[in-house]
């Protein structure tokens, strides 16, 4: 079973930037998919950005240009820098394998609001 701790979440103005991160307890991380996902009030959970072993990427159109995620291998980790935040971005994001395999982690909130 494959574990997830989301951290980094938090207040950002729009235009704002935030970084998060994600401790993944895995014996074989680094041949895992990763991806980070959000969940908006109201709203079905939704893939926003995904990294492959071989490090290629895909992103949900909407941030495109705006969100890079990121994986370190050496600790385990996964990252999602996110730039130019819009009130749409509000959500609780999580981390998780591609496809979602595994139990969901505790998320961590991202409010942009002026």
């Amino acid at each position: 079973q494959v574990r997830f701790v989301e951290s980094g979440g938090g207040l950002a103005q729009p235009r704002g930037s935030l970084r998060l991160s994600c401790v993944v307890s895995a014996n074989s991380f680094s041949t895992l998919t990763v991806a980070w996902y959000r969940q908006a009030p109201g709203k079905q959970r939704e893939l926003v950005a995904r990294r492959t072993p071989a490090d290629v990427t895909a992103y949900l159109d909407s941030v495109k240009g705006r969100f890079t995620i990121a994986r370190d291998n050496t600790k385990n980790m996964v990252f999602l820098q996110m730039n130019a935040l819009k009130p749409e971005d509000t959500a609780d994001y999580y981390c998780n394998r591609d496809p979602a395999f595994d139990a969901w982690g505790q998320g961590t909130q991202v409010t942009v609001s002026s």
